[in-house]
């Protein structure tokens, strides 16, 4: 994983502590697919050095530029961005490394895409919305949020997007989880992606292992070179998951050696910097949910 110069374009607040960082890299951006990530060379207080992970957010190859969400802090007086770009501004310049990890993995028989993401997590599937829609495949969001105030714009999404919102107070859209708009879309939809904690996910998971049931999906027996095995955690098998997710990655290495980002398997320990950050869910060992 080799490190590039990147210039800031634009910093802007999208949501209650939430910035939008929009570099140009045009060696990054030209790379990357959907569910990967890239690290950020900060540099913290007493001038420690530390490459922060962040899902890399939308990417344009043909202007070079690509987006990242960042935390920032939120107070009385207002919020600003996070502290390691509080000092930056249009023209500065750090060293971005990526695209790391693996992508998310579209059948390409697939037309009709389900996304699910909460809070800030939407950043890990927002740029397979600009795939989806650029090959021309039908995508529903469903995004969960704790307030109306923290909903994801709308503004930042294209036009062919139907986005369904659910906040757990009940102010904008329906009153609950996003995990309760499922149900309605499950059937309509080809594969499903989602995005957010670990106890979302667990539950998305299990809704996964019994869609077939709940539908009344048959099963019509083998299909010709139905019997060729599928190595699990290959692009291949990814593709065949109903449900893919993205894991939240930690601050490590990013080279899959000081397993600083290790995850429970379903088959042993995998590395979300290697492995990941994009799995099949049945890759995945979630626990009691």
């Amino acid at each position: 994983m080799r490190p590039f110069g990147a210039e800031l374009v634009d910093r802007r607040e999208i949501g209650p502590g939430q910035w939008l960082l929009a570099w140009h890299a045009p060696a990054i951006a030209s790379s990357a697919r959907a569910g990967q990530a890239l690290h950020v060379r900060t540099v913290e207080a007493g001038g420690m050095p530390l490459r922060r992970p962040y899902a890399i957010a939308t990417a344009d190859a043909s202007s070079g530029t690509l987006t990242i969400q960042a935390a920032g802090r939120s107070g009385p007086s207002g919020s600003s961005p996070p502290p390691w770009a509080s000092s930056l501004r249009p023209g500065d310049r750090l060293d971005l490394a990526g695209p790391v990890g693996r992508p998310l993995e579209v059948d390409p028989r697939a037309r009709h895409l389900l996304l699910i993401a909460e809070g800030p997590a939407i950043a890990n599937l927002r740029l397979l919305i600009d795939e989806a829609v650029r090959e021309g495949r039908s995508v529903v969001l469903l995004y969960g949020a704790a307030t109306a105030a923290s909903v994801y714009p709308s503004s930042l999404l294209p036009d062919e997007v139907e986005y369904v919102v659910a906040t757990a107070d009940g102010s904008l859209g329906h009153a609950g989880t996003v995990a309760d708009l499922v149900f309605e879309y499950e059937g309509w939809a080809d594969q499903s992606f989602a995005a957010g904690p670990t106890p979302l996910l667990g539950g998305l998971t299990q809704l996964a292992a019994g869609r077939k049931q709940r539908l009344g999906v048959a099963t019509l027996g083998r299909k010709r070179g139905g019997g060729r095995p599928i190595q699990p955690g290959s692009p291949e098998a990814r593709r065949k998951s109903f449900l893919q997710v993205v894991l939240a990655q930690t601050v490590a290495c990013a080279a899959g050696t000081c397993l600083g980002c290790v995850a429970p398997g379903a088959s042993g320990s995998v590395r979300v910097c290697r492995e990941g950050p994009s799995f099949a869910a049945d890759e995945l060992d979630w626990g009691p949910v």
